[in-house]
């Protein structure tokens, strides 16, 4: 089964197309937010490049965030008509699993971190086992200060990673026992999200396209400075 992976949570966009051989093809491109704009040259690129049409694939896998919200809501769209046209499957991802996946090899406990601005982090634990990963408890929102304190206290070795780790890289370079991974690491790919998808795929554990979401962990910026100025204007 042909798998075309759509990830729109962060600034970049990307997508890639694979099965049981791996990835045979993928791009990631970033130009600002205009994940709209670059989503439907980014899957017809990918198509060029392994040779096949759309009517190949067997199955949308998309990123369903944490992350951008205007990106999250174009990708998961995007991913939702392509699976309604071609009648075939969703497979849905957290960008938390794909930033981990990609240091699964580590035996320590990983534990990504995305950037959630606001001077927040979206983040989650993860342990590895055989194939992959297995994530320990929910996403979860909260300070880098929760966050370096959670890992002091846990006093085990840690394999942090994400972009989030590295923008308050000060705040956990100092623990006892936590190493940052590298940079090159940092945000969530479609590589990885085919490799995640196509495992869950062999076990049939494909989602209902109702069910298919974005994970936001908390309301969009926009709303947030609605009720802002709402409340400054009853005061």
């Amino acid at each position: 089964m042909l798998i075309l992976g759509i990830d729109t949570a962060t600034n970049q966009v990307g997508c890639a197309l694979g099965g049981h051989e791996g990835v045979i093809a993928s791009v990631a491109s970033q130009r600002g937010r205009r994940h709209a704009e670059s989503l439907a040259p980014s899957i017809e690129f990918v198509l060029g490049q392994a040779d096949v049409v759309l009517a190949d694939v067997g199955a949308i896998a998309v990123d369903l965030g944490p992350g951008l919200f205007t990106g999250l809501r174009v990708g998961i769209a995007t991913a939702k008509m392509l699976a309604h046209a071609l009648g075939i499957p969703v497979l849905g991802v957290s960008s938390l699993d794909l930033v981990a996946f990609a240091v699964r090899l580590t035996p320590r406990l990983i534990v990504a971190a995305i950037d959630a601005r606001r001077s927040e982090l979206y983040f989650a634990s993860y342990r590895q086992v055989p194939g992959g990963i297995q994530r320990i408890g929910e996403h979860r929102i909260g300070s880098p200060d929760e966050l370096a304190s959670e890992l002091m206290a846990s006093g085990e070795e840690v394999l942090l990673v994400g972009d989030g780790a590295h923008r308050y890289r000060e705040q956990f370079a100092a623990i006892p026992r936590v190493e940052l991974a590298d940079q090159g690491w940092s945000a969530p790919c479609a590589r990885s999200l085919v490799q995640l998808a196509h495992a869950r795929a062999l076990r049939e554990e494909f989602d209902a396209g109702s069910t298919v979401m974005p994970i936001y962990l908390r309301r969009p910026d926009a709303e947030i400075n609605w009720d802002t100025r709402e409340g400054r204007h009853r005061a």
